[in-house]
């Protein structure tokens, strides 16, 4: 079994708070089709399961077939180009992220929105900080399947993982691949919700997520009860 370890990251919630970009495309994209906007909460409690998920929740019904691959691939399309008008990183994790590395630990990022808003996003953000990174791709299940998270560590070379997310669906997926997951409390979710999904680790925090994260790494952490 390879030593090296991999910190898995998810990026909506987690390491980037991209919520009003979100929002602002998905209205964009529903005035323009005659629908009518959706608030901030909405896009909120509408994502984790990529953007097709997304759009089918925002429409509600309202259009199906062809007119809603059509707006679909538009949506993405105009999502990439405007993927970095308002988001930015959450507080200290742009520092924490280099730490973890120079410590020797590789850094992955996993997420269900498109590829190529994670690739542009993730260079855009954590230029030189992140090891391997992927969206949601014709080629590979995404979250909550184990896929992407196996495919990092198959790509890195790691035996060992653990996952970094905020909602239901990094729980249900690190389970899946078999590794812990620390969910963060700032992100889209609220702290009871991922209780209920049975989350073991929580942090409030960069300086939180970075012990609670050595303490894991190192074999030396205990469960959140």
């Amino acid at each position: 079994m390879n030593s090296e370890k991999v910190i898995v990251f998810d990026l909506d919630g987690t390491l980037l708070n991209t919520l009003d970009d979100l929002t602002d495309c998905v209205n964009y994209m529903l005035e323009k089709y005659g629908f009518s906007p959706r608030s901030r909460s909405d896009i909120r409690r509408f994502l984790g399961n990529g953007a097709r998920n997304l759009i089918e929740r925002s429409l509600d019904g309202g259009l199906a077939g062809d007119d809603f691959e059509r707006f679909l691939e538009e949506y993405k399309a105009y999502y990439e180009q405007n993927s970095g008008v308002k988001t930015a990183p959450y507080d200290n994790l742009v520092d924490l992220i280099g730490r973890l590395r120079k410590r020797g630990f590789k850094i992955a990022v996993v997420s269900n929105k498109p590829d190529g808003a994670v690739q542009s996003l993730c260079e855009l953000y954590f230029p030189s900080l992140v090891d391997f990174a992927v969206g949601d791709r014709a080629d590979i299940c995404r979250k909550p399947s184990a896929d992407p998270v196996l495919l990092a560590m198959k790509t890195l070379r790691c035996g060992e993982a653990v996952c970094v997310g905020d909602s239901e669906v990094d729980i249900h997926t690190a389970k899946n691949a078999g590794v812990p997951c620390v969910c963060v409390t700032w992100g889209f979710r609220d702290k009871d919700e991922l209780i209920e999904c049975g989350a073991d680790y929580f942090a409030d925090s960069a300086d939180g997520l970075e012990a609670i994260l050595l303490d894991i790494l190192t074999k030396t952490g205990e469960r959140t009860e």
